[in-house]
């Protein structure tokens, strides 16, 4: 039995949205690709016949990863969600302790996670540390760089 692994509706979206310009875009087009270059004549030392090949091939590959991934997600819509305790889908704004910096957080499956847009991983040791707390609570994060302490502001599900 495949373990079912937890994705927010949004993270399941953008994934349906890449398999399908994958499937009905990119492929369609490498393969016009290919046969515009075999109309060039000798394969072998045709560079824009070996690209084509090599990018369907990634196209390939995605695709399968893609439709992989999508068979074993649980979708979790946060905006069906409500309540003060931090948990998977939360958006939760921490203060860094030391410095006084708020950060902003949603807590997502490990598919979608992105730390440049705000987007955690609930494996990460940050949403792990969040998880259960509620306004108020302060958390302690052991860090590359050492021991760092926040304090949780806000949750919300949206």
């Amino acid at each position: 039995m495949t373990k079912k692994v937890p994705i927010t509706l949004a993270g399941f979206t953008q994934l349906q949205e890449e398999i399908k310009v994958l499937k009905t875009i990119d492929r369609p087009n490498v393969i016009q690709a290919i046969a515009e270059a075999r109309s060039h004549g000798d394969l072998k030392e045709n560079a824009e016949y070996h690209a084509a090949r090599e990018r369907q091939s990634f196209i390939e590959g995605r695709i399968q990863d893609l439709d992989d991934r999508l068979s074993r997600v649980d979708v979790i819509d946060p905006a069906k969600m409500t309540g003060t305790v931090i948990k998977f889908g939360a958006t939760v704004k921490i203060v860094d302790e030391d410095t006084s910096e708020e950060h902003t957080y949603q807590i997502v499956g490990e598919y979608e996670a992105d730390f440049e847009r705000g987007k955690l991983s609930f494996t990460a040791p940050l949403s792990r540390a969040l998880i259960g707390k509620t306004v108020g609570d302060g958390i302690e994060v052991k860090t590359p760089k050492g021991a760092k302490a926040y304090e949780v502001l806000t949750v919300v599900y949206r």
